[in-house]
């Protein structure tokens, strides 16, 4: 019980005065360990699917995919890709505020972001990019899983893919884990494959979501963990509570 107690107050509670200081204590270079193992599992995942897409070609790729479905799976997808919804990240977002404002912008900013950048590439630079079901000629016998609300158009970048990579690199930097940060990375790319099972997105839409989370991740995580602006100590404060500073007062503005 002490020590689910300890974790608990790690994560929404005060954390132990060395972990705030930046640049400081176990817990900062531990986070920047946790990103880097979070981007290389991320690589390593999607360096067969591009190697497969360049060799084989956007519609022989998800045909080959698409022969690998199961009753479980067309049951479970459908509710797992939901964890890539907007609403998912907004809620961690909300919930963090709990632990301090620095969690908080780390998961609001990579997501946040991450979602006006592909949006914005989706309408007004890869408009054209339609999603797999208007290619039906090209993929006759696809398989399609029945009760599924398909989309047709606005397919390049996959918009589930950048919040589920851009979600789960802030939750493994926050956590700063590398245990949980490959624990992360795989269910992030989990999420991304939901999209190519149900037919919503070609191979190629997930990987430049995976990659536009990534990025946009590890700019928040540099923004608030290793610039001069995000070495404020009014960060690690929240709406609740002020942090505290060195000599172990509450800190007041």
């Amino acid at each position: 019980m002490a020590l689910a107690g300890n974790r608990w107050r790690f994560f929404f509670g005060d954390a132990p005065q060395n972990v705030r200081a930046p640049g400081q204590g176990y817990f900062w270079p531990m986070r920047e360990k946790s990103l880097r193992v979070f981007l290389l599992c991320a690589l390593v995942m999607a360096l067969p699917g591009l190697c497969a897409h360049f060799a084989l070609g956007r519609f022989a790729l998800h045909m080959a995919l698409n022969d690998f479905h199961d009753r479980f799976l067309d049951l479970v997808f459908p509710f797992v890709t939901e964890l890539a919804n907007g609403w998912v990240p907004a809620i961690l977002a909300v919930a963090l505020l709990a632990r301090d404002w620095r969690s908080f912008l780390m998961m609001g900013l990579s997501t946040g972001v991450s979602a006006i950048l592909v949006q914005s590439l989706k309408h007004f630079v890869f408009g054209g990019h339609d999603r797999p079901t208007m290619y039906l000629e090209q993929m006759p016998g696809l398989k399609l899983v029945a009760g599924t609300d398909f989309h047709h158009h606005f397919s390049f970048p996959s918009g589930h893919s950048t919040a589920a990579f851009s979600m789960c690199l802030a939750l493994a930097v926050i956590i700063a884990r590398k245990g949980p940060a490959m624990l992360l990375a795989v269910f992030a790319a989990l999420l991304a494959f939901s999209r190519v099972y149900l037919s919503q997105h070609f191979t190629e839409d997930i990987l430049a979501g995976a990659f536009l989370g990534c990025l946009t991740g590890t700019a928040a995580y540099v923004l608030l963990y290793r610039s001069k602006w995000g070495s404020g100590p009014a960060l690690d404060g929240s709406p609740f509570r002020r942090p505290r500073t060195s000599s172990g007062h509450r800190w007041r503005p």
